[in-house]
């Protein structure tokens, strides 16, 4: 079995490498800067407005959709504000240096732009299902929104979807985490045999996530809804007093982490463009702005506004890559674990908080670990069914997450490269439709937005919580 995961992992490596050429860099950032350009900022100067939405000040019950704003934020945050945080931002810096972050930065905030575009056009461009159930998601914004020529974006988007959302990165590093700080040091088992109880955690978490994914959307939106606060502010906290430690050290790391972003001595002998490509692939993996997940999730959103989505999945990126993404980058710098250890991935972020958190550090990081992991695989696995859905019709959907929950016994067994490789050349078949759509109707989306805000000012919407 070992010698076809490392045949596969060899063919992932090579797919990923293919997917994320300058091509897809080009179409995700340059695609951004043209919707940050042609909205005029739009999205940016009503921010504050956006929080009244999460805050559901204008949720109307009545509203078409499955779950309010606040819970199709939580459900996307799931998946964004979770192990990309935690491990991802780790790869990058283990990858790239400090300037990968920088890179992290400029596409946080071209995503926010995307984000506002992307989910408009969820909500506007909304179809029915086979079963006749509103649904939202770039295949269906394809369907519905452009014509029948453009129909193989759709079907490409879905069938990418499929794998895309799998959890098997979460589960890869819940089981890296408990492996190296809990079974081998307490001798539960062997190092040389960590396999037999990396595919014995896989199959407990089997159990786990089978017990809520199986609920459904609804369900799905309100343990994500609970979950989310919870693990957000226990790893905020924890962060914020590694940063506190190391103070003195942060000034000189922000600064490292602009002029290393130019230089790009981490990688190659100077290879910037391939510093500018790790930055956007850990980015996208984060914050997901022009994948295409954020559609499917803020397209079940209860509301009439197309616009209104469009800004509350705009605060994502800001919330996991510029402030989540950026603090555990600092600890990871400040405590000098990215130079002192070869580690990689939660491996590298655990050294970080051991070195300032001794004892209890560990503890505190796999509590915000297993939180983040399984969140995350709560929400992936409405994507996948409603792909499933859109390709086999309504009455197959379910059937996706048979699928969904036996991936994560490979999750737990693959190398930290194969899961990533495979996610990420996922995420890049996923974003080629979505972004082609989003920028052939975003002058839908700029005419909606002039509606929407000029009804806004003239105070036409009535709000149902004070």
């Amino acid at each position: 079995m070992h010698n076809t995961l490392e045949l596969l992992e060899s063919y992932l490596a090579a797919f990923s490498s293919f997917m994320w050429g300058y091509p897809l860099v080009i179409l995700l950032v340059g695609g951004g800067l043209f919707f940050v350009i042609s909205s005029g900022f739009t999205p940016f100067r009503f921010f504050f407005h956006a929080i009244d939405l999460v805050r559901g000040k204008y949720d109307n019950p009545d509203d078409p959709g499955d779950i309010n704003h606040f819970e199709a934020l939580s459900t996307a945050l799931a998946s964004t504000v979770g192990m990309g945080n935690i491990s991802g931002v780790a790869v990058a810096i283990f990858m790239g240096g400090p300037g990968a972050l920088f890179w992290m930065w400029m596409s946080a905030i071209f995503g926010m732009a995307t984000k506002f575009f992307t989910c408009t056009l969820s909500i506007m461009y909304r179809g029915e299902d086979s079963a006749g159930k509103i649904q939202g998601g770039p295949m269906y914004v394809i369907r519905e929104g452009l014509n029948k020529k453009w129909m193989p974006l759709a079907y490409l988007f879905a069938m990418a979807g499929l794998f895309g959302p799998l959890p098997i990165f979460q589960t890869n590093q819940l089981v890296q985490i408990l492996r190296d700080f809990i079974y081998i040091p307490n001798g539960w088992v062997e190092a040389d045999a960590a396999f037999t109880g990396n595919l014995l955690t896989g199959i407990a978490l089997v159990g786990l996530v089978s017990l809520v994914i199986f609920g459904g959307i609804t369900k799905i939106g309100k343990v994500a809804s609970k979950l989310v606060p919870v693990m957000v502010v226990i790893y905020f906290v924890s962060v914020v007093f590694i940063l506190i430690v190391h103070i003195g050290d942060v000034p000189y790391y922000l600064g490292l982490i602009v002029t290393d972003a130019f230089t790009g001595k981490a990688v190659m002998g100077g290879a910037v463009g391939q510093l500018i490509i790790i930055g956007i692939q850990r980015a996208a993996f984060s914050n997901e702005a022009g994948i295409g997940t954020e559609s499917l999730a803020h397209g079940a959103s209860k509301t009439k506004e197309p616009v209104r989505e469009g800004l509350v999945a705009m605060m994502e990126p800001a919330i996991d890559t510029l402030i989540v993404c950026t603090m555990t980058a600092l600890a990871i710098l400040v405590t000098g674990v990215w130079q002192t250890t070869e580690a990689n991935g939660v491996t590298l972020t655990l050294n970080a908080f051991n070195e300032a958190l001794p004892t209890f550090g560990t503890y505190l990081l796999m509590i915000s670990v297993f939180t983040f992991s399984v969140s995350s695989m709560l929400s992936y696995s409405y994507y996948g069914s409603k792909c499933l859905g859109f390709l086999l019709g309504a009455d197959k959907q379910h059937l996706y997450n048979y699928f969904y929950v036996f991936s994560i016994v490979f999750g737990a067994v693959a190398s930290l490269d194969a899961v990533i490789n495979l996610i990420d050349g996922m995420f890049a078949l996923m974003a080629v439709p979505t972004m082609i759509s989003a920028l052939l109707l975003s002058p839908k989306v700029r005419a909606a937005s002039k509606d929407y805000f000029k009804r806004l000012r003239a105070g036409e919407f009535k709000e149902y919580k004070e």
